[in-house]
């Protein structure tokens, strides 16, 4: 398939065939006011406060990330994420079905079986000690996801991808969704004017067009033409709430990435979000006028640089790629087929949300 590396695609299925799924039942959280089959973290930036004898309750450090911080639930969650989307990578490029039924076995164990799957929210996300047992921002956690919808639907040829376990995972993500839509928390989190906004309407879009919910499609293009493109993004095409943090360079490649992603995943022959411009001329496109010179030539940024994580920027966001078809910028392929594809910073490769754009491509 032409702009995919084959060999990469199949030496990572198969290093994912050799390895054996994890759960987020596995790890304990401590200071959980869940169970064992509940997802928990921290928020990144928080810390003990030094002057408290007990730290208590955590202070905010904004860029700083704690490495101390609970975190064994979200790296399961990824791992597992880039796990399957590496065999179902390989599955469509082969139809090899061992890669089909490893992927189905790391998918049952975590969403399905009694003993070992995870339950379908997040209430106990980004939790501050101190402070409160989850947050509506916690759901960012969960981006890692999307990739999955689509991998079960490259999977699904294969006969290890069963009636059962098909509709059980719909089911899964259908109540997940129900969830995020419902709850407090993720109606927090729906209506933040930052990227964490993006990302709940990412997933929730993700999540839609793998069960069917076309109310819900319908409610994300609405809420992108008349909030998050409107209120987000400034006429020069940058995100000014992105610029302002601390790390303005990665949270720009960062919001736009997702951007794309949901033209990507809502655009349709009727409503075609890539075309889709404000009066004033702010669009998709207008956000990559922006950034995309600084991509290029990262010496050129206006801003000082990430206060962490900057040397691990750019890397290959699958944005440019989406956007390179969609827009028909051959220099956005060019750069997206330059730039590493595993990058070693660990918070750099938790801001990409997409492990196999080879999942998301028309055969």
């Amino acid at each position: 398939m032409k702009y995919i590396d084959r060999e990469w695609v199949l030496i990572n299925a198969e290093a994912a065939l050799a390895s054996s799924p994890v759960h987020i039942s596995d790890a304990a959280a401590p200071m959980s006011e869940g169970g064992i089959h509940d997802y928990y973290s921290n928020g990144d930036y928080w810390w003990p406060d030094p002057s408290k004898p007990d730290g208590l309750p955590y202070i905010r450090r904004d860029g700083e990330s704690n490495p101390s911080n609970f975190d064994s639930h979200r790296q399961m969650l990824r791992t597992m994420r880039t796990h399957v989307a590496h065999l179902a990578a390989g599955y469509k490029l082969t139809a090899k079905e061992a890669y089909a039924e490893k992927a189905v076995q790391w998918l049952r164990e975590f969403f399905l079986d009694d003993a070992t799957r995870m339950n379908p929210h997040l209430l106990y996300a980004q939790a501050i000690p101190g402070i409160c047992a989850g947050r509506g921002i916690g759901i960012i956690d969960t981006l890692h996801l999307i990739d999955v919808p689509y991998a079960i639907e490259a999977l699904k040829p294969s006969t290890a991808m069963t009636g059962p376990v098909y509709s059980g995972l719909k089911r899964w993500f259908a109540d997940y969704l129900q969830w995020m839509r419902t709850h407090p928390n993720g109606i927090e989190e729906m209506n933040a004017d930052n990227n964490h906004g993006v990302c709940w309407f990412v997933q929730a879009a993700a999540f839609a067009a793998f069960t069917g919910d076309e109310d819900m499609l319908a409610f994300c293009r609405k809420r992108y033409k008349e909030s998050l493109l409107p209120g987000q993004m400034a006429p020069d095409g940058s995100f000014p709430k992105e610029l302002a943090r601390t790390k303005p360079y990665g949270y720009s490649i960062f919001v736009l990435d997702n951007m794309t992603t949901l033209c990507r995943i809502l655009s349709t022959s009727e409503d075609d979000l890539w075309r889709y411009e404000l009066p004033d001329g702010r669009s998709i496109a207008k956000g990559f006028a922006y950034l995309f010179p600084y991509l290029t030539d990262k010496a050129s940024w206006p801003l000082p640089p990430d206060v962490e994580h900057d040397e691990g920027w750019p890397a290959k966001v699958p944005s440019l790629l989406f956007a390179g078809l969609a827009l028909d910028k051959p220099e956005y392929i060019a750069l997206w087929e330059r730039l590493d594809p595993d990058p070693s910073d660990p918070e750099v490769r938790r801001n990409i949300a997409i492990r196999q754009p080879l999942l998301w491509l028309q055969q």
